[in-house]
């Protein structure tokens, strides 16, 4: 009897291409459309939040002869995702909702709602790759990059749990993305050209002030120039010694603490939680030699502090740390003690080239140091700890 695969068929060329890939391979294939949001408020023009991808699912549902459902998760989604942003930005931070749906949705309230239909199995058409291997403690998943590295999305699922990758199939994960457009051409199927999506998970791409204004208010405030050579602190490259304080720990991932009295005003704002570091577009001030960054922010008072050019120091930062009640481990068999130091490639946004760095375990939490200074660090965004090819962990970045 075959076994039954249920793909999230998005309406994008990645998914339906996994969809034909398992028919190939034997399985009986079906396909399930997420509606994961309804509302059009903060949407930039031409773009739908699902009407468009459920036409593309369904013709590609009828030239593989695959049988296509749709299930309604947008009260969840709203609850476990979008109402997670708000609650970020308002507190100063900028989160990373798709590593959260992927999480919560994907992988969780689409999974429930396949196991419904009888599936053996789910799929999606994610670049990365998942791997049983035997271990001392019994079998494991090992999630790995994608074999495009151009492409590769393991970031996105950097938290999923073992539990989660049980029965997940990425048939994608083994090809490039080019490869897969030409599998679509050659089948002529209706995605075999369509842009990839773009903006927030199922959302689609946003004016985010505008999305955000839906529970936050816009509140004036001041923007504040401070010069590149207003007291910030460069550690040099190289990584620290396993024998290193927590003090020096501490001094090496805070960021500098701007106040008013490190600059003048510059102009005049809608609100700081609409900004993020390393932010440039949507500050309006000009007069400058180089483009404005933002180097900080500051929701309590309601201030925005900004740099001139991309290597204001303001903007780079040589750790970071994460909170221990939200480490990570997909490999929990594998999981630093307290006290503990190993080196990893880390990554702090998708498609951000690994970086060499030093994991510090203590008892507040993680202390990420890395080998050179890096770019944006951004509290909310996630940071994914790799050995090789292999995403070992990650953790929502608290400073």
């Amino acid at each position: 009897m075959k076994k039954k695969v249920i793909v999230g068929l998005s309406g994008g060329v990645d998914s339906s291409v996994a969809a034909w890939l398992l028919k190939e391979q034997g399985y009986e294939v079906e396909g399930l459309f997420m509606i994961n949001w309804h509302d059009s408020r903060g949407l930039l023009k031409g773009n739908c939040p699902y009407d468009e991808d459920i036409t593309f699912a369904e013709m590609v549902a009828r030239k593989l002869g695959i049988r296509l459902r749709t299930v309604d998760l947008s009260d969840e989604y709203r609850r476990r995702v979008v109402d997670y942003m708000f609650s970020e930005y308002a507190a100063g931070r900028t989160p990373n909702p798709d590593v959260l749906c992927n999480r919560e949705i994907k992988f969780d309230s689409f999974a429930l709602e396949a196991l419904k239909h009888g599936a053996d199995y789910i799929a999606t058409g994610h670049y990365c790759r998942n791997e049983q291997a035997e271990t001392s403690g019994g079998r494991v998943n090992r999630l790995l990059a994608g074999v495009d590295r151009n492409k590769d999305q393991s970031y996105f699922l950097c938290q999923v749990s073992q539990g989660q990758l049980d029965n997940v199939l990425f048939p994608v994960g083994s090809l490039t993305k080019p490869e897969v457009r030409k599998i679509a051409t050659d089948l002529g199927l209706a995605t075999a050209v369509r842009k990839d999506s773009q903006g927030i998970c199922f959302v689609g791409k946003v004016d985010l002030p505008v999305f955000l204004q839906q529970k936050l208010e816009a509140r004036k405030g001041r923007v504040i120039y401070v010069p590149a050579a207003k007291g910030f602190e460069g550690w040099g490259e190289g990584l620290p010694g396993e024998g290193i304080s927590n003090e020096d720990l501490a001094m090496m991932v805070r960021a500098h603490r701007m106040s008013p009295g490190d600059g003048v005003t510059a102009g005049v704002h809608n609100g700081a939680h609409f900004y993020t570091v390393g932010q440039r577009k949507g500050l309006n001030l000009g007069g400058y030699k180089e483009p404005l960054f933002v180097i900080g922010t500051d929701t309590v008072n309601n201030i925005v502090y900004v740099g001139e050019g991309q290597m204001h120091p303001g903007l780079y930062r040589k750790g970071l740390l994460i909170k221990s009640e939200v480490v990570h481990w997909i490999r929990h068999d594998l999981a630093m003690k307290t006290g503990e130091s190993r080196d990893y490639m880390v990554r702090i946004r998708y498609r951000q080239p690994l970086q060499h760095a030093r994991i510090h375990a203590r008892e507040e939490g993680y202390y990420i140091i890395f080998e050179k200074d890096q770019r944006g660090i951004t509290p909310g965004q996630f940071a994914a700890w790799y050995d090789g090819e292999e995403l070992m962990g990650s953790g929502a970045i608290h400073e």
